[in-house]
């Protein structure tokens, strides 16, 4: 209902409200809150007040501030500067407007108006270009979130017998700062096995991720079969959906903000990346170098071949006390040679391989190259008055390798770095 309408049945109700018992007061009440749709309260105060009569609604007329000029020109700066929002378009109006004399006639007052325009009446001026450009603004490219919904969710207990099916996740070595570039950590961690591949990647470029992902199925001793991811950018992006698709991997993502939905890999975050390297910031490419170099050979060898993990098969309440039950502790090269699903050349390959491995002296020499890797982090942003969780490993009076804990500052001893393993990849 118009405002002239309401003020005209006001204007008819308002003697019968006065002339109106209490209990059809109420009644007329309800009625012209139904009809106008006014909040009981200000119905109550209009029905209360003088009569309409005496207050006729007061009419707003507003003539025309800006013409078409100023929506041509507002077009032809929206369209040039890559369609920005009016805030920003208000913004760049008085650097961009010596420019647009060129292309358009401004007169005086045509100037004017643009300077003084509120990104609010931008935003009105605009509004029926947007409706006509909206697909054209995105081309073919979908929107994020349309790609998201096309990536399935997994949220359930994993339960396979073969390998192949894992879990992916990136862990950022950016110090006590985030701006700027700097090296994430890839890790990839297979369900079955518990089969590890870290990769370190500068940036979280789209390229940069799916090259560090297909570098560890090259080097897998088995077939990647499907793979599983939170909701970054980094992961829900077309270039890693052709990837998949091409290859014939399955796609799969966690729930937004649920880590336990990725559970598997970010127990390898932890053990497998940041207990070596620490909160430290690392952004040079010989940091990334140097990384790449342990995690592709000595540190993959010692994690995959020598640590045995558990798996967890159940978990049961006996009275107030959850009880939790885990199988037979196995390394994941035990575990792939045991499901025989594996890649047969490699699998006997890494099995010569581990005979003839001396693991106490693969660990010191792992130990030396992480040493070297934290000689390489960037010491202006790294984390200052708190404790690094990652220790770094040093060598006690007695000679034997440990690493200092909690709330001590790293030691980084100058020790030349070990020879190359040498994987079968």
């Amino acid at each position: 209902m118009k405002q002239q309408a309401r003020w005209e049945y006001l204007c008819r109700i308002w003697p019968r409200y006065h002339e109106a018992s209490r209990r059809e007061r109420g009644r007329i009440l309800d009625e012209v809150c139904q009809v106008t749709g006014y909040h009981r309260k200000y119905a109550v105060r209009r029905l209360n007040g003088p009569p309409p009569e005496l207050r006729p609604p007061r009419r707003r007329v507003r003539g025309t501030t800006y013409g078409k000029g100023v929506d041509q020109a507002l077009r032809l700066l929206w369209e040039a500067a890559s369609y920005p929002w009016s805030v920003r378009l208000k913004a760049l109006l008085p650097a961009w407007l010596p420019h647009l004399k060129k292309r358009l006639p401004i007169s005086p007052k045509l100037e004017s108006q643009l300077l003084k325009i509120s990104p609010r009446q931008i935003d009105r001026r605009l509004r029926p270009y947007k409706a006509q450009a909206k697909r054209r603004l995105y081309g073919k490219t979908k929107p994020g979130t349309l790609l998201k919904h096309q990536i399935p969710i997994r949220a359930e207990r994993w339960e396979t017998s073969e390998p192949g099916f894992s879990e992916i996740d990136l862990v950022s070595h950016s110090g006590d700062r985030a701006d700027g570039e700097f090296i994430y950590s890839l890790t990839l961690t297979d369900i079955h096995t518990g089969w590890t591949e870290t990769r370190a990647v500068m940036g979280r470029s789209q390229t940069h991720v799916v090259q560090a992902l297909e570098h560890i199925r090259r080097s897998l001793p088995f077939a990647l079969r499907g793979i599983d991811s939170d909701n970054g950018s980094e992961f829900i992006n077309h270039h890693l959906r052709a990837y998949c698709d091409e290859l014939e991997i399955a796609f799969t993502r966690g729930r937004p903000y649920k880590k336990d939905d990725n559970a598997h890999v970010e127990q390898k975050n932890w053990t497998h990346v940041r207990r070596l390297m620490g909160y430290l910031r690392y952004d040079s490419q010989r940091a990334l170098a140097a990384m790449n170099a342990l995690y592709g050979d000595q540190l993959r060898v010692l994690q995959n071949l020598f640590m045995p993990s558990v798996k967890l098969l159940g978990k049961y309440r006996v009275g107030s006390r959850l009880s939790r039950r885990y199988d037979q502790a196995l390394t994941p090269l035990d575990r792939l040679i045991a499901c025989r699903r594996g890649n047969a050349t490699r699998v006997v390959a890494l099995r010569a391989l581990r005979s003839r491995l001396d693991p106490f002296k693969l660990s010191a020499s792992v130990d030396r190259k992480l040493t070297a890797i934290h000689a390489l982090s960037n010491v202006r942003h790294n984390p200052r008055g708190r404790a690094v969780e990652a220790a770094a490993p040093v060598e006690n009076r007695n000679g034997a390798v440990s690493h200092k804990g909690p709330g001590k500052r790293f030691a980084f001893p100058t020790a030349p770095t070990a020879p190359s393993v040498g994987l079968p990849i």
